[in-house]
């Protein structure tokens, strides 16, 4: 169960590039649209091969004793500049993912505000700032005091909870089929206008099938390294899985 719930961890965090893979290509002359369109094919592609590396790879060398973080969970941390170098990377893209994911709730929340308490000056007055060298900017108290909340909250759950991995995965599960398979493929099927029952069409439907019982191994494994982590849980203590 361990290798499905491996399997599963990085797509959690790449189930969204339905939207990346659908979005940048609005509003855009010819040639801007088919280099943008290979730009965002080239990021995901890399990205996936690495995933793959990670968890496909990983597990086949080290079987049911695949370290949830490979960096450091092997038990040495040398060299420790490289062990460093990898970590600030990590740093680095996870504060830009952060913010590409959070904006759907920020947007969600803030306009459902604005919309219900319109008077509110606290929700919707906006101060202008002037910042040197950098220009004007408009501060909202509103979106200062609940967005830092929010990633308060945020960061203690993770906190409160330790089994990362096993979480990491049941997020993918339940997310990477109707996100990244699914939906983009039914939507293909009718901007393209497969014929049904078409060789295409089958091919198309197979994969969806295919991919939806690798997700629910994926939870099933997932779930299973839940209930072994809750065994020996204390919180704010790094369980190692």
């Amino acid at each position: 169960m361990k290798s499905f719930n491996t399997e599963q961890e990085h797509p959690a965090a790449e189930s969204g590039d339905i939207y990346a893979e659908s979005n940048p290509t609005k509003n855009m002359d010819d040639d801007g649209r088919e280099k943008r369109t290979g730009t965002w094919l080239t990021a995901i592609s890399t990205t996936t091969f690495f995933y793959i590396l990670c968890g496909c790879f990983g597990y086949a060398a080290f079987g049911n004793k695949a370290p949830g973080d490979f960096l450091t969970d092997f038990g040495f941390y040398e060299p420790f500049w490289l062990i460093d170098f990898a970590n600030a990377c990590i740093a680095f893209h996870l504060i830009g993912a952060y913010q590409v994911f959070a904006q759907p709730i920020f947007q969600f929340v803030e306009k459902r505000c604005n919309r219900n308490w319109p008077d509110n000056k606290f929700i919707t007055y906006e101060y202008s700032v002037n910042i040197h060298f950098l220009g004007k900017f408009n501060i909202s108290i509103f979106r200062l005091v609940w967005r830092t909340a929010y990633v308060v909250i945020t960061t203690v759950v993770a906190m409160i909870f330790p089994f990362f991995n096993a979480i990491l995965g049941l997020i993918g599960a339940a997310s990477f089929w109707p996100l990244t398979v699914y939906f983009p493929v039914e939507m293909h099927i009718a901007q393209t206008k497969v014929k049904k029952y078409s060789p295409r069409w089958i091919g198309l439907k197979v994969m969806c099938w295919v991919c939806l019982i690798v997700s629910l191994l994926a939870a099933a494994g997932s779930i299973a390294g839940l209930i072994s982590s809750v065994k020996t849980y204390k919180p704010f203590r790094t369980i190692h899985e």
